[in-house]
């Protein structure tokens, strides 16, 4: 019985080490993939960080087109001129730090893809509070658009990278550097399916 016993414990034992090797491994290997995609990271991104989850790959950039993905405008009405699509502008406003209103311009599309803008007096500039986009036409202004394949979508950010490392990613995310601004990339199989931008300004 004793015999049997320790048999029994040893097994569990066996067992027990296995899984947590198993799990080291899992660690080891998402971070080690996260590194190798480091080195395959086209400079113009300013990548410096990555994080591999089970179906979510996390990029941080440094590059000014997370904050600008539709470029740079000094104006909402130079947007709609100079990016010939036809969109449907609402205008509302929103609390700032609980102390300040802005105008904020909700530009539309005809399958409900938007985009939420408002002039900032401190850049100067045209600023994204978020957005969530379906419409194929809408592209960024590094060209990515719905419909585009994955392998496509890594590309403008990777020269190269192995195929078995996006294989299960479901979810890229690009995020700025001070966390402020991220980009989030959907996949249907091989498809890029919605792009929806998140910022964490204090707006309400």
């Amino acid at each position: 019985m004793k015999k049997i016993l320790t048999i029994v414990a040893l097994m569990l034992c066996g067992s027990m080490a296995m899984s947590q090797q198993s799990v080291a491994a899992g660690n080891v290997s998402s971070r080690a993939k996260a590194m190798r995609m480091m080195n395959f990271s086209r400079p113009e991104y300013q990548i410096k960080d990555i994080k591999v989850y089970t179906d979510t790959m996390t990029v941080y950039s440094l590059a000014g087109y997370v904050i600008y993905p539709f470029g740079e405008w000094s104006s909402v009405e130079q947007y709609i001129t100079d990016n010939q699509l036809s969109w449907y502008r609402d205008i509302g406003y929103k609390n700032y730090f609980d102390s300040m209103e802005v105008s904020v311009n909700r530009m539309r599309r005809y399958d409900d893809s938007y985009i939420d803008l408002y002039y900032s007096i401190w850049t100067k500039k045209v600023e994204l509070l978020g957005g969530y986009i379906t419409d194929k036409d809408v592209q960024l202004v590094n060209g990515l658009h719905v419909g585009m394949s994955k392998d496509d979508v890594f590309k403008v950010f990777f020269k190269k990278y192995p195929k078995s490392y996006t294989a299960d990613v479901a979810v890229l995310k690009v995020v700025s550097g001070a966390g402020e601004v991220a980009e989030i990339y959907t996949f249907r199989g091989q498809k890029l399916r919605h792009i929806k931008i998140e910022t964490s300004y204090k707006y309400y």
